[in-house]
Parts: C-alpha cells; sequence; structure tokens
C-alpha cells in the first residue's frame, strides 16, 4: 500500500480546512458578540431568540444535509475534471433548496406561535421569539439560493472565496445588529426584532456577494443558464439516492438537537439562557474544528473520483486523528476560557454557574466530537457511505442522548449542567460505532464511476 508524504497531506489540508475553519471561527465570534447584544437586554430576549433561532437551525440542517450529500458529487466530479456535470449538481440542488426553503418560509410565517411552545412555556418569550421568527423568515430563501454555490466553490477548492464573502457578510450582520438593536444612527431601538432584521439584510448581502462572483466574475463553475436548469435523470437520481440519508441525517440530528433545547426551556428561563451562551460560545471553537470534516470530504472524494481507493484509506486515519488531537487542544482552551467568556453576559450569579459548568462538560467531551464530526461529515460521506452515517449518527441521538435528556430535566429534575452531560454521552457510544466501521473499509466507494 502506497504511503502518505506528510509534508503534501497537511500542506493540503491546511490549504482547504484553514479557510473554512476561518469562516466558522468568524462567523461563530459574531454570533457571540450578536448574542451579547442581544444578552444585554436580558435573560427572557436572550432566551426568546435562542428559542427562535431553533428553526432556522433545522431548516440550516436540512440544507446542509442535502448539500452535503451533493458535495460528495462535486469533489468527485472535480477529481474526474467534469466542470458539466458540477453545473448540473449546482443546478439540482438549488431547485431542492429553493423548495425546501419555500416551505419553511411559509410555516414560520403561519404558524411563529404554536412553535415557540415547543421550547418554552413563558409568555413573554413565546411573543419576542414569534416576532423573530416572522421578521427572519426571509433567510430561507437566501440561504438557498447561497448555499449550493458555496459548497461548489468549496468542492473545486476555492475555499478562499467563500470566506471572503462570509466575512464581509458577517461583519455587517455585527455592525446592522449594533445599529438596529439599540437604535443607532437616528434609527428607532428594535431590540430583538432589530437582531432578525440585520441577519436578513446580512444574508442579502452574502448572496449577491455569491452570485456576483460566479458569474459576474466568470468563475470557472459559471455556465450557461441552460446548463444548471437542463435536467440529467440518472444524475438527479443518483444524487437523490445520496443525499436523501444525509438529508434525514442532518434533519433528524438537528431535531434531536432541538428537543435537547426544549428539554432544557422546560427547566427554567435561566437554564435555557445559560445553555443557549454556551452552546454559542462552544460553536467558536467546534464549527472551526469540523473544519476538517469538510476538507476530508473535499480530499478523500477528489481522490476516489481518480480511484485511489488506497491511498484514501491511509488519509482517512491521519484525518481522524488528527481531528482527535485538534479536539483534545480545542477542548482544554474551552475549558481555560469558560469563566471569562461567561462573565461578558449579563447573567444573574446562578446562570453564570450553569454556563460555566455547561461550558467544562463541553470541553471535556470535545475531543470526541470533533472526531465524530470528521468521520460522519468528512470521511463516511466523501465514500458514499451516506446510510450509514445517517443511522449511526440519528440513532444515537435519539435512542440515547433525547430520552437521557427529557428523563434528566423532566422526570429526575437534575441541574441543567448534569443533563447536558447525560446528553453528550451519546458522543461516546458514536465513537465506537464509527471506527469499527472505518476499519470495515466498507465505506470507501467510487459513486460517480458509472455515470
Amino acid at each position: 500500500m502506497k504511503r502518505i508524504d506528510n509534508r503534501v497531506f497537511y500542506r493540503n489540508v491546511i490549504s482547504i480546512a484553514m479557510p473554512i475553519a476561518l469562516q466558522s471561527l468568524i462567523g461563530s465570534s459574531l454570533s457571540l458578540i450578536d448574542n451579547l447584544m442581544v444578552g444585554s437586554l436580558g435573560e427572557v430576549e436572550l432566551a426568546a431568540v435562542g428559542a427562535g433561532i431553533q428553526v432556522f437551525f433545522l431548516h440550516w440542517m436540512l440544507l446542509f444535509g442535502f448539500n452535503g450529500g451533493a458535495a460528495a458529487f462535486n469533489a468527485q466530479f472535480w477529481g474526474a475534471g467534469s466542470l458539466e456535470n458540477i453545473r448540473k449538481v449546482v443546478g439540482f440542488v438549488l431547485k431542492v433548496s429553493l423548495a425546501l426553503g419555500f416551505v419553511f418560509f411559509t410555516v414560520t410565517n403561519l404558524f411563529p406561535e404554536q412553535i415557540m411552545k415547543v421550547f418554552s412555556e413563558d409568555e413573554r418569550v413565546i411573543e419576542l421569539g414569534a416576532q423573530y421568527m416572522r421578521i427572519g423568515s426571509p433567510c430561507f430563501i437566501l440561504l438557498s439560493v447561497t448555499q449550493p454555490f458555496v459548497v461548489a466553490l468549496r468542492a473545486t477548492q476555492q475555499p478562499k472565496l467563500p470566506l471572503a464573502i462570509s466575512v464581509t457578510a458577517l461583519i455587517a450582520n455585527t455592525c446592522l445588529n449594533y445599529i438596529l438593536i439599540f437604535g443607532k444612527l437616528g434609527l428607532p431601538r428594535l431590540e430583538t426584532e432589530g437582531a432578525a432584521l440585520a441577519t436578513v439584510l446580512a444574508r442579502l448581502i452574502e448572496m449577491s456577494l455569491i452570485l456576483f462572483v460566479v458569474f459576474g466574475k466568470k468563475n470557472i463553475i459559471s455556465g450557461r443558464f441552460s446548463e444548471f436548469v437542463r435536467g440529467d435523470r440518472s444524475l438527479s437520481l443518483a444524487i437523490v439516492r445520496k443525499s436523501l440519508p444525509t438529508t434525514a441525517n442532518e434533519f433528524l440530528w438537528g431535531l434531536g438537537q432541538t428537543m435537547y433545547m426544549s428539554a432544557i426551556g422546560h427547566i427554567s428561563v435561566t437554564a435555557y439562557a445559560a445553555a443557549q451562551a454556551s452552546h454559542t460560545i462552544e460553536n467558536m471553537f467546534v464549527l472551526a474544528g469540523f473544519s476538517l470534516g469538510d476538507a476530508a470530504l473535499i480530499l478523500l472524494g477528489a481522490k476516489l473520483g481518480e480511484d485511489r481507493v488506497d491511498e484514501v484509506k491511509l488519509e482517512a486515519k491521519k484525518f481522524t486523528r488528527l481531528a482527535f488531537a485538534v479536539g483534545l487542544v480545542a477542548g482544554l482552551l474551552l475549558i481555560l476560557c469558560a469563566r471569562p467568556l461567561t462573565g461578558l453576559f449579563d447573567f444573574t450569579d446562578e446562570g453564570r454557574m450553569y454556563a460555566v459548568r455547561i461550558l467544562i462538560v463541553y470541553g471535556i467531551i470535545m475531543c470526541v466530537n470533533l472526531y465524530n464530526g470528521t468521520m460522519v461529515t468528512g470521511v463516511l460521506r466523501g465514500g458514499g457511505d451516506t446510510v450509514f452515517a445517517a443511522v449511526s449518527e440519528v440513532g444515537t441521538v435519539w435512542l440515547i442522548g433525547v430520552p437521557l435528556g427529557f428523563l434528566g430535566a423532566l422526570v429526575w429534575e437534575l441541574p441543567v449542567y448534569i443533563v447536558v452531560a447525560l446528553i453528550c454521552t451519546e458522543q461516546l457510544v458514536k465513537a465506537v460505532i464509527l471506527t469499527c466501521r472505518a476499519r470495515s473499509g466498507k465505506w470507501a466507494n467510487n459513486i460517480v464511476k458509472n455515470i
């Protein structure tokens, strides 16, 4: 079996993963700033926006799942040198994403209060969260246009372009948040409604820049309109077969995460606010680490498109070991930063104590979290093994995490940080299952060979 040149491997990983990591880090950092702005209004406002965001999170999971399944085709077509098929993939995914976006747009405008009651019994939280959802609902459409092109740019190993665009949009989001939440520059003080409006405007900027870079600047993935809308039945069916498991995976996983927050929301408003802030802080560390999964999918997928299966299996081992090591470092940093970062929020003493202890739990499990994330979103999906990835991830969330979350919160009435620790045990079981699959080698498949 061919040996892997470590210098070449790490150079390739850094060139792909670093821009994606920076994009994630900037996004989560600005999300932290947004939460600090909303949190300065009070724990009720922070809890309301945190609950309102859950439906946007679910939409993102569905979008990420379907686009993630299609990303393996983009990566392998790139390895095979077929730009024409990449455009067909983008066009088909765009149609599906827009249909999904319109469904979420309609539901959140018709039933926002009913959705909010899943997460809280507090009338003020329900009212503010419903307002946030209605105003923010155009984001479902805007993201549905943006994401297929972002995935294609990354798959064609151009991650710096979406990075630059995201930086611009996210900085705009933060500035607009400050202006609209607090009523600066002569504008009215809109508070939580301003946070939603700022997000919509930032997403509009992001979509406009993506379309300009692809079509205005004649990027390599650009082409005639007919190249994107022309149907290819065999390719579309292949994308659906591979993307349905990843879509179901991300939706059911995301729904599981919202169920975790639903359980926590019924403990108290303070517990929910602490959990929301802790999750935002954790994202600064974990989302940057998940860039290794994106890099794994892109690099392993391209080599599978060239039929270099043995080399792919060796590189997969390097990716998972690297993810575990990065997780150890990130987890330690999260624990060390827990107290000063939670001190930035306008918490009660009880809320601050909850947040610090939740972050300690997240820090301890971080290495396993990043290992699992790289395995699922990178190694298994890059090899087209989407069904196993979905079953293992969704199964552990719903058979272990969700039951333990509700038992801990509603039956055993445990403190919120203990409930979070119980939920995290699903990560340990998942790691064992994924390791066995990786060692079998059954995940590595060339899914575009016969298309």
